[in-house]
């Protein structure tokens, strides 16, 4: 579906400015320009075009075949979208490099969940919901501008390879799994969908 593989492709450059927010971070001296230019991609394209897409059109669309929005994944992930922009908010006051690593390790979690777990299932429960193209919007100026100013950065700042942070695919490997979240078979899956598994791993 082409909002998913939009929000997939668009992960794949946050990914790269966010290690390179953390390569930015651990400099002795930091160009107050470019520390604006950081928070102005993660405000601006990271959220207010790539996390609204989510939580303006992916998510309902997912309520809408009736798995909830109150609790469980999109709940979590929500949350994490607040959390995040809350760290944002307290770089604004200073980019350090604590905060610019707990940002990027949020972050690169986030995506993980997302792309291991929450992008295939929903490929999935939209497909046999119908199937339908889900609305989006085309990114304005400024989004444009921070999306820009994003692959500046990369190029200017060379992302850190994070090799020290764990990163890990489905829900175990979610920092919310068993806090908050009991992973999305459990928070989503109905008898139907048990039951078919059970049938196919038994027939395999």
């Amino acid at each position: 579906m082409k909002l998913l593989d939009d929000l997939r492709a668009e992960h794949a450059l946050i990914e790269q400015v966010v290690l390179s927010l953390r390569a930015f971070g651990k400099l002795p001296e930091r160009d107050a320009a470019d520390s604006a230019a950081y928070l102005r991609f993660f405000r601006l394209w990271a959220g207010r075009w790539h996390h609204a897409r989510e939580e303006d059109v992916l998510f309902p669309a997912l309520v809408a075949t009736e798995v909830p929005g109150d609790r469980g994944p999109l709940a979590i992930l929500v949350g994490a979208h607040h959390a995040m922009a809350h760290l944002l908010d307290e770089m604004e006051s200073g980019l350090t490099a604590e905060l610019a690593d707990k940002y990027c390790r949020a972050l690169l979690h986030h995506i993980d969940a997302e792309n291991s777990v929450l992008f295939p299932e929903s490929e999935t429960r939209l497909r046999r919901a119908g199937g339908a193209e889900l609305a989006s919007r085309a990114p304005d100026a400024d989004e444009l501008a921070a999306r820009g100013e994003g692959e500046r950065l990369i190029a200017r700042y060379p992302p850190d390879d994070g090799a020290d942070i764990f990163r890990g695919d489905g829900c175990t490997a979610c920092p919310a799994y068993g806090d908050g979240c009991d992973g999305i078979e459990r928070e989503w899956w109905s008898a139907l969908e048990w039951e078919d598994i059970r049938e196919r791993m038994g027939n395999g």
